[in-house]
């Protein structure tokens, strides 16, 4: 899992905030309802980030089930073990998504939330996702397809030069678009799709567009000429639009369900 974006202990702190956020809960619960999870069941949790879908896991799959969890970030691990330390039977290791430390067949579902668009090799990182996902076993996958972003703005220029920067941090920002192919192409069968919208027409505090806005702020500094002082103006302005009543966000993620038919 890679791109431009360090998941440091600050920046781990505020997706930790994003995700807490109603817009997001509600994303979780879809992503929950999708893997229909049962008592006793192994779950892989690809890029477990905070631990928040992964605690939500144990609880659905109970002592008797497991829940791994891997992320390249030490912090988001520590967050994670943190988090999920009332439940014993959830674990997390370091990993890439292209290496995954566990054999063949060994979980009974997998989920990987934001991750994917973040991976350089997607065909080696489904085909290992296809290997450790047993016969008869679903997978969940959720990117974000950022030329569905649309947010007002007085400033079209420097809006521009910021989203310019913005896109250094994933490497497959319309990875939506080919998912469905490529997860076939491992050898997976689709069963559902659907989309989930990031909408905040207003400039509240606890949303996904104040606290999403706020690290793409931080994160585009020194970036395509972007400056600090154009960085701040740029987050200004959504407050003062706020104020107006002229705030308009909203942001598109797609939400794959794919299952490793079971050979008769």
């Amino acid at each position: 899992m890679s791109g431009g974006l360090e998941f440091d202990e600050e920046t781990s702190r505020k997706v930790e905030a994003l995700y807490l956020t109603p817009d997001v809960v509600e994303q979780r619960c879809q992503v929950l309802k999708a893997l229909q999870l049962r008592e006793g069941e192994r779950i892989l949790d690809i890029g477990s980030g905070p631990g928040l879908l992964a605690y939500d896991m144990a609880a659905s799959v109970g002592p008797d089930g497991r829940v791994c969890g891997i992320d390249i970030s030490d912090d988001m691990l520590a967050m994670s073990r943190k988090r999920c330390a009332n439940r014993p039977w959830a674990e997390f290791l370091r990993a890439e998504a292209t290496k995954l430390p566990y054999p063949d067949d060994d979980f009974d579902a997998a989920v990987s939330t934001q991750v994917y668009e973040y991976v350089a090799d997607i065909p080696a990182a489904l085909a290992e996702l296809y290997r450790v996902t047993r016969p008869g076993g679903r997978v969940v996958a959720l990117d974000t397809d950022y030329d569905s972003l649309v947010i007002y703005t007085g400033d079209q220029p420097r809006m521009e030069r910021v989203l310019s920067a913005w896109d250094e941090h994933f490497v497959h920002g319309g990875l939506p678009r080919t998912l469905s192919g490529q997860l076939r192409d491992a050898g997976f069968t689709i069963r559902q799709r659907d989309v989930i919208p990031m909408f905040n027409p207003e400039y509240h505090d606890n949303t996904y567009a104040r606290r999403m806005l706020a690290i793409m702020a931080s994160f585009v500094v020194g970036r395509r000429g972007v400056s600090q002082e154009e960085a701040n103006a740029w987050l200004a302005e959504f407050s003062e639009l706020g104020k107006q009543g002229k705030f308009f966000f909203s942001l598109n993620r797609y939400l794959f369900v794919a299952d490793k038919v079971a050979v008769t």
